[in-house]
Order: C-alpha cells, then structure tokens, then sequence
C-alpha cells in the first residue's frame, strides 16, 4: 500500500443506521487529492479531512466541462473482510476516459493506492447489513483559472466515499424503460465511451421525458440511423432472444461497463450463446410481440443487474417475461453479489481485499 501524508479529521460524523442508507447522500470523514502541473506532472498525494474544494470562478471546469470520474463499491463480506470489486479495470477504464477527455493519465498503482488508503483509513465506514456497501467516486478537474478553451494544464484528482444502501429496498423489481429516437446520447467520434461529466449532464431531458411518460428510464438509440440499441440511462443493455443474449458492440459510443463485462464472462462460463452485436429497436419489439424477447436487462455498478418488464416505444409496450425477473436476470445478479462479498468462489480473481490499518 502506497504512503501518503493523511490528516485525520477532528470532528467525525456521525455514522448513519445501515438501514437508513440510500445512495450518494453521505460522506465519510475523509477525501484523497492529488495536483497535477505541467512540466511537474502528478504531485503532492494527501487524505486530509472531507471538505469543500475552494474554486476560483473563473477556474475552467466550471466553464468547458473538463472532467472525468468512475465509480466502484467496497464491501463488507460475511468474514469481516473488506473487498473491492475489479479496482483494476475501474483504474484502467479511468485512465481511458482522461485520454478521451485529453487529461494525463495517473498510474494504475497510484490509483489502485489512493482507493486501499482511503477505504482502509475509513474502513468503519463500510456498512455491515446485506445489500449495502461502500461506494467509491475518483473524480478529475480541469482547474486551470483563464477563460478559453484548451486542455487544461493543471488539475486535481479526488477521491470521496459514500456508504450506500441496496438499490433494490424489495428485491430485484422489473422497470419499464421507453426507447426514444428523440434523444441521443452519443456518436461515434464523440465521447461516449468516456465516463465524463457532460455524458450525464445531456442525458436528463432524456430521463426527465420518459419519466413524464410513466417509465422509469430511457433507452437511447445510436445517433446516425436513430434505430440501434445504445445505453439504457446510465447503463449497458442487454436483451435474451431465444436462446441468444445480445449486447451492443464497443464501438465508440458505449461506456466499457466493468459489470456488462462481468456478466459476459460468466454467461460465456456458462456455456451460453452470447453475442456483441448492433440489434435494432424494430428487432427488439418485433420479438417482444412473438414473445421470443425472452429477458431484457440492463447492468452497471449501482444496481449491478436491473432487469425490465416493458419497453415502450413509439406508442406501444411490450411486456417481457410476464413483467417478472428472469431466470437468467436473478442468476447474473446473485452471481456477482456472490463473488463481491465473499460468499462465492472468485474464479477470475476479481475482488481484492483492503488492508486496514490497525489505527483505522
């Protein structure tokens, strides 16, 4: 484990009941920054006690969106033992989406270091009850302080923590999610594949319109032919058709989900028909008419799994599976549970455990 200087905080807050828990609304005590200068490169790594950052106004992320963040869980497994899931890949995918967002890449070890630290020195933190975890957010900003627009020579890296409840309080409930060819998410050429602020910012109108329809979430369509399956809001889709599970490609407008990649390898262990390939909307519905659409589901980090019961698009729904969780849906999810807390055979070395300091 890397060193850092760390200042501990003098004034501790208080710890929220597991059960009160939700997602993203606490903070733990303690936050690491990193600078970074041109010429100097990456410096001065710290903890210091969870604060507010003091931006000048004219400081660039405020005004050209320069910045970039991941987001992975911590958990506590039925030993007692903390363990991260993939910090790897969530490094190596954030080191991709700087190069996107034109931001110098940080090591993987450093990064890797700054999450066993900070989760280690507010190892408390970690929530105990089933379903709840530690959710990790590494963020980087442009803080260059001039108006123009360029990448910025000088920013900084934080990394804050947040205990978080189940997302599902009742279990894994289907969503109703509406296909739209109104809005699009992303391009190829553009910053899809990029897990950066302004993805998520142009996302809303989306959600806010399919929530003023009823549902729960929208499903975007690529933005040349407006009829490929992109994302599901904030997360890879995924639809079972017969006896073949399809995914849409890598190809430069979808985020490299770390829990879409997770269910592919298990679907692939499984000995599954499993397929990454472009599949239009009118697929998808004609499907749901025949009752071939089997399961549809989306993946990513909060929810690890989210499984939908309608789809609406264009007018008309299609409900899927009954509007009741799959079978293959339930088994990809406690699958991975299983692996983040310890209660399964980790077959492919995902998990990590966090050393915590005695003093902790």
């Amino acid at each position: 484990m890397g060193q850092f200087p760390i200042t501990r905080t003098t004034a501790p807050k208080r710890k929220p009941a597991d059960d009160t828990l939700t997602f993203g609304k606490v903070t733990t005590d303690h936050m690491f920054l990193m600078n970074y200068e041109e010429g100097k490169g990456w410096h001065n790594p710290r903890i210091e006690p969870y604060g507010p950052l003091s931006l000048d106004p004219a400081t660039s992320v405020l005004h050209y969106g320069q910045a970039i963040f991941d987001g992975l869980k911590a958990f506590r497994g039925d030993d007692g033992q903390i363990r991260l899931f993939r910090a790897d890949r969530h490094a190596q995918r954030f080191n991709r989406s700087a190069k996107l967002m034109s931001m110098p890449e940080l090591p993987v070890d450093v990064i890797r270091d700054s999450f066993d630290a900070l989760v280690g020195l507010d190892a408390d933190w970690v929530p105990h009850k089933a379903g709840t975890s530690l959710y990790l957010r590494p963020t980087i900003i442009a803080t260059d302080v001039m108006l123009g627009v360029h990448p910025a020579h000088s920013l900084l890296y934080f990394l804050i923590l947040s205990p978080v409840g189940s997302y599902y309080k009742e279990g894994v409930k289907p969503v109703r999610i509406l296909a739209t060819d109104k809005h699009v998410r992303a391009v190829k050429g553009g910053t899809g594949e990029a897990k950066t602020a302004a993805n998520y910012a142009q996302s809303l109108a989306g959600q806010r319109d399919a929530e003023a329809a009823g549902y729960t979430q929208v499903l975007y369509l690529d933005g040349v032919h407006r009829q490929y399956l992109d994302e599901v809001g904030t997360m890879n889709i995924m639809v079972k058709i017969g006896d073949e599970v399809i995914t849409p490609p890598l190809a430069g407008t979808i985020l490299d989900g770390v829990t879409r990649a997770s269910t592919l390898q298990l679907m692939r262990d499984w000995g599954l028909k499993v397929s990454e390939r472009p599949i239009t909307i009118d697929e998808v519905m004609a499907a749901g008419r025949d009752s071939s659409l089997k399961e549809m589901w989306g993946t990513g980090t909060a929810a690890v799994v989210s499984p939908v019961g309608t789809l609406g698009y264009k007018g008309e729904d299609v409900q899927i599976n009954g509007g009741q969780t799959g079978e293959l849906t339930q088994k990809l999810y406690d699958a991975i549970v299983g692996i983040q807390y310890g209660r399964t055979n980790d077959a492919h070395g995902w998990t990590s455990v966090v050393k915590v300091p005695v003093t902790a």
